[in-house]
């Protein structure tokens, strides 16, 4: 990959999540103690490969500069500070004209989302622009009408629609058509010829968490799926049962990555494959996997487990940390 650069708006008021923002920034809000919206997308970034990243910021920046100073993560921060907000087309000019990359990932500073950022950039064509989209969610309920009868409802349904899911990666041969307006609606100056032109591709992952955090209602939501949930290099465990004897979680693997390689001393474990396709690697055998598997695997059996497509299981296995193992894969 040529050298990019990530850079995340990060300069907003945040004025419908007053209080709360009175203080910090929005991209400071915790998502869970003492992880932020912008720790996320931070470390998104690193997994993605992405070692260098300009925060575009603005209000109470200093705030920012405060947690992440010049590295955080090993990641190299940068800042590129405004004195007044100017919108998000004059920030993204602001890196285009500061930073020499040949590419740049650029991502809302107030989304939060398991969008695989390294996957968005094997699919991207150079010389174009990438925007990642996600479905239309409707804010309402609806109502299933026929016959002159309601005969249903449905909470929230998705709609057949698409939505800028705030990820762009721009190539700096088509710079140009954001440096062309000094500041302004990108959405309606700069997306609509980039279009025309033939210079705009999408990216989507189906099914995949979005949520932009814009209300006291939508950090909620958010929340609530990070309440049990860590997340790793590769994606996510999330705690759904734990008793004294036995532990189910929930791992999320995001397409071309893998768990590490461990063994279980003692307990063996069960894998329940919910959705995807993968590869499961015992010891010397490998084993193809698809939604509905079910895998039983022994103790001090070596096994990984590798995302052809991104993966969704549900793992049984003891609560003891100290029957996990892990092992150096090469």
């Amino acid at each position: 990959m040529k050298n990019v650069v990530g850079g995340i708006l990060c300069g907003g008021y945040g004025k419908r999540l007053k209080p709360i923002t009175d203080t910090i920034p929005k991209p400071l809000i915790e998502i869970k103690e003492n992880y932020t919206i912008l720790d996320r997308q931070l470390l998104q970034m690193k997994h993605a490969n992405i070692n260098e990243v300009f925060l575009l910021a603005g209000y109470l920046h200093e705030k920012i500069r405060e947690r992440y100073n010049e590295e955080w993560n090993n990641i190299a921060i940068k800042y590129l500070v405004e004195d007044k907000p100017r919108g998000t087309l004059f920030a993204i000019n602001n890196l285009l004209k500061t930073s020499e990359a040949e590419v740049f990932v650029v991502m809302n500073g107030d989304i939060v989302t398991d969008i695989n950022l390294s996957e968005m950039l094997k699919k991207w064509k150079p010389g174009n622009m990438s925007m990642a989209i996600t479905k239309l969610v409707s804010p309402y309920g609806i109502v299933k009408v026929s016959n002159e009868k309601i005969v249903g409802f449905e909470e929230k349904p998705e709609l057949p629609y698409y939505i800028n899911a705030g990820i762009y990666i721009i190539d700096k041969k088509i710079k140009d058509y954001f440096l062309s307006y000094e500041e302004g609606d990108m959405e309606k100056l700069v997306f609509p010829k980039l279009a025309d032109e033939g210079f705009l591709e999408y990216y989507l992952e189906e099914g995949t968490f979005w949520q932009s955090i814009d209300s006291q209602k939508d950090l909620e939501v958010v929340r609530k799926e990070f309440l049990n949930r860590v997340d790793t290099s590769w994606g996510y465990e999330k705690f759904l049962v734990v008793t004294e004897k036995y532990m189910t979680k929930e791992l999320y693997i995001m397409k071309g990555f893998s768990i590490p390689l461990h063994i279980h001393e003692q307990k063996d474990e069960t894998l329940h494959i919910i959705s995807g396709e993968g590869t499961v690697y015992l010891d010397d055998r490998k084993v193809r996997i698809k939604s509905g598997d079910i895998i039983r695997i022994e103790p001090k059996t070596k096994h990984r487990i590798e995302a052809i497509e991104r993966l969704k299981v549900f793992e049984y296995s003891t609560p003891n940390p100290e029957d996990y193992v892990e092992l150096n894969s090469n």
